[in-house]
C-alpha cells in the first residue's frame, strides 16, 4: 500500500543506488524500479567499491545487509541513518505497551524469565523468547558485555512494515500473521478487512506525535498483540529492510534519505547512526565529536 506523501522525486540529481553482490528478490525489485525511474544502479562485485566512485561528484545510496552497507558507506565517507538500539526502550509506553530495556547479555542472565531477548545490533544469536537464563547462549559463546534488547513477551497476531520518510508514511505491508509469513499463494501480501485502516491510524498517530523523536528515514514495524492490542514492534534501518508488499517506488524515496555524506552530517543526524559506526568513525578521525545523548521523547 502506497500513500501520496508528496516527496521530492530528486529528478534533477538522482542518486546512484548500490546493491550487494548477493542477488535477492528484493534487490532485483529495487534494481527494476531504479531502471524504471531512470536512476543509475550498480550491483557491486565485491565489498570494495571501484576507486573511481570516490572521484565522482554523485550522491550514493545503498540497499543491502548491514555489514555490507556499512562497509560501502565507510569507503564513500558517508553515514547510514537508523534508529539507535535504545529507541524502542525510550519510546513512550503508550506506543510500545510492554516493558523494554537495553542491557548486556551478562546482566540479562540475572533477570529471570521468560524474556524476549535479541542482540541490540546485528544477529549474533537468535532473537526469541527465552524461558529462563539457562536457555540463553552458553557463557563463553559471546562477550558477556554484548548489548541486548530485553522485553516482556507478548503474542503478535499481526506485524506490519511501514517505510517512513520525514515523519510521513510512504508505504506499508503486512509481513507476519499468526506465526507465519503473511504472503498469499499468489505472491501478494494482502491485508485482511480492517487491518490496513487500523495499522495506518496507529502508525500515523506515532508519526504525528511531536514528543517522539524520529530519524529522517527508517522502517517502523507495528502490530497487534493478543494482550494489549496495537503496539510498536521495533524500528529498523530502511536501507536493509525487507520489502514484503510495500511499494518499491515509495521505498526508494525513503532510501534516498538514509545515507548522508559525512562532511554534511550534522550532530543531530549523527545521533541517528549506530554506536558501532560512531565509534569506528572516531577511531578514524578523533576530531569527530560524540553525539549528544538523545531521548526518544522531547
Amino acid at each position: 500500500m502506497q500513500f501520496d506523501a508528496s516527496f521530492p522525486t530528486m529528478s534533477l540529481f538522482p542518486p546512484v543506488v548500490l546493491l550487494a553482490p548477493r542477488v535477492t528478490p528484493d534487490s532485483v525489485t529495487v534494481w527494476r524500479e531504479c531502471v524504471r525511474r531512470g536512476w543509475e544502479v550498480q550491483r557491486l562485485s565485491s565489498w570494495r567499491i571501484p576507486s573511481e566512485f570516490k572521484e565522482q561528484p554523485k550522491r550514493f545510496i545503498v540497499y543491502a545487509e548491514p555489514l555490507f552497507a556499512e562497509a560501502v558507506a565507510d569507503q564513500l565517507d558517508c553515514v547510514l541513518v537508523e534508529p539507535p538500539p535504545d529507541w524502542l526502550e525510550k519510546l513512550p509506553e503508550r506506543y510500545r505497551k510492554r516493558r523494554v530495556q537495553v542491557s548486556t547479555l551478562g546482566r540479562t542472565r540475572g533477570l529471570g524469565g521468560p524474556l524476549f531477548v535479541k542482540p541490540a545490533e546485528g544477529k549474533s544469536f537468535e532473537a526469541k523468547v527465552y524461558r529462563s537464563p539457562a536457555d540463553l547462549p552458553e557463557i563463553g559463546t559471546f562477550d558477556e558485555s554484548l548489548p541486548v534488547l530485553c522485553s516482556e513477551p507478548v503474542t503478535w497476531e499481526l506485524e506490519v512494515r511501514c517505510f517512513v520518510r520525514d515523519r510521513k508514511l510512504a508505504s506499508l505491508s503486512p509481513y507476519w500473521r499468526r506465526g507465519e509469513l503473511a504472503q498469499s499463494a499468489d505472491g501478494s501480501w494482502p491485508f485482511l478487512p480492517g487491518e490496513a485502516e487500523e495499522a495506518l491510524a496507529f502508525a500515523e498517530s506515532l508519526l504525528a506525535d511531536s514528543e517522539v523523536m524520529l530519524p529522517p528515514a527508517f522502517v517502523l514495524d507495528v502490530g497487534i498483540t493478543r494482550e494489549v492490542g496495537w503496539a510498536v514492534v521495533e524500528g529498523n534501518p530502511c536501507w536493509g529492510a525487507g520489502l514484503y508488499g510495500c511499494d518499491v517506488a515509495a521505498v526508494l524515496d525513503s532510501l534516498a534519505e538514509s545515507m548522508v555524506p559525512l562532511a554534511s552530517a550534522t550532530e543531530d543526524l549523527m545521533s541517528w547512526t549506530s554506536p558501532r559506526v560512531q565509534e569506528r568513525l572516531r577511531q578514524i578521525n578523533p576530531s569527530i565529536p560524540a553525539p549528544s545523548a538523545r531521548s526518544t521523547t522531547a
